[in-house]
């Protein structure tokens, strides 16, 4: 009995430390893996994704050549890819791990590197050394910006009210708010040499709020159906607007920043007033949870 036990303990290690080879299965498996077929439901938010991370490479491109107009345009419609990806992958069900990779993949080209870059070349340039740290310091944060947001677990306890807000700026904001000087600058009014030495303090300033602990409106929980009477007024304000920055770029996309930075104080505010009235409805929750698990407890078993 012992003998035959200790044969069947030995084949068992063996047979853990040392798996059969089974070419003919292991080859089958991997013919039917390659040839199985991938919903389309997968590819389009990737394709979209793609699509944002050729853009922000073909920004890169512009400034080199000097076509700075160019290159925030390339900036904006991979901001506007990138608005799309997630939600588009939600709406289809496509969402996946490798898709979640590659979106934030391409958030750190577009949204770290490619504003940095043209910053770089059109103001900071002149500076060498120490505009490349202020460029770098760009790229770094939004980079910190993005691991951040990929490891952040969510909360069971997190109140309902707190996926209404970001913990910092996000990436595509970031790099929007980046670009404001050279906005300033093509509008003409500004005279762009004038804005060189006040860049090396803007950048990094926008740096830290996208790695800040400042929180920031995002906007996720706003309903997804609107009411029958606000939906004309809600589709008069989007074209007007579209046209508006079409026509009026640099003005549009100026003022949208600073309405960006000013609202930030709001959000801080209407944060600060959410915690605190979260903090004291606590104490009354966890008491009446108490409550009502004493009785059991005294129960006789």
């Amino acid at each position: 009995m012992a003998r035959a036990f200790a044969s069947i303990f030995c084949y068992n290690v063996a047979m853990s430390l040392f798996p059969p080879y089974e070419p003919e299965v292991t080859a089958r498996q991997q013919k039917r893996r390659r040839f199985r077929r991938v919903p389309i439901r997968y590819l389009v938010p990737n394709v979209i994704t793609l699509l944002a991370l050729c853009s922000g490479m073909t920004a890169i491109r512009m400034a080199l050549e000097g076509r700075y107009e160019w290159a925030v345009a390339c900036i904006m419609i991979a901001i506007v890819f990138d608005g799309l990806d997630g939600r588009i992958a939600r709406l289809m069900k496509g969402t996946t791990k490798f898709g979640a990779e590659l979106d934030s993949l391409a958030d750190f080209v577009n949204f770290g590197v490619a504003p940095a870059v043209v910053m770089y070349l059109w103001a900071l340039q002149e500076f060498k050394a120490l505009g490349w740290v202020v460029a770098l310091s760009l790229a770094l944060c939004a980079a910190l910006r993005l691991a951040r947001f990929n490891v952040a677990l969510d909360d069971p306890d997190k109140p309902a009210w707190m996926g209404n807000y970001f913990t910092g700026v996000p990436a595509p904001a970031g790099a929007m708010l980046a670009l404001l000087p050279l906005y300033l600058g093509l509008l003409g009014e500004i005279d762009g040499a004038s804005l060189k030495i006040p860049v090396l303090l803007y950048v990094p300033a926008v740096a830290f709020l996208m790695v800040s602990q400042v929180p920031t409106f995002s906007g996720k929980l706003i309903g997804q159906r609107v009411r029958r009477d606000m939906v004309l007024p809600i589709l008069i304000v989007a074209v007007m607007f579209t046209v508006l920055l079409v026509s009026f770029p640099w003005i549009m996309l100026s003022s949208v920043c600073v309405g960006y930075l000013a609202f930030i104080p709001l959000s801080v505010f209407r944060f600060g007033k959410l915690s605190a009235r979260t903090a004291t409805s606590k104490p009354a929750v966890d008491s009446q949870k108490s409550e009502e698990k004493a009785p059991d407890e005294h129960q006789p078993s």
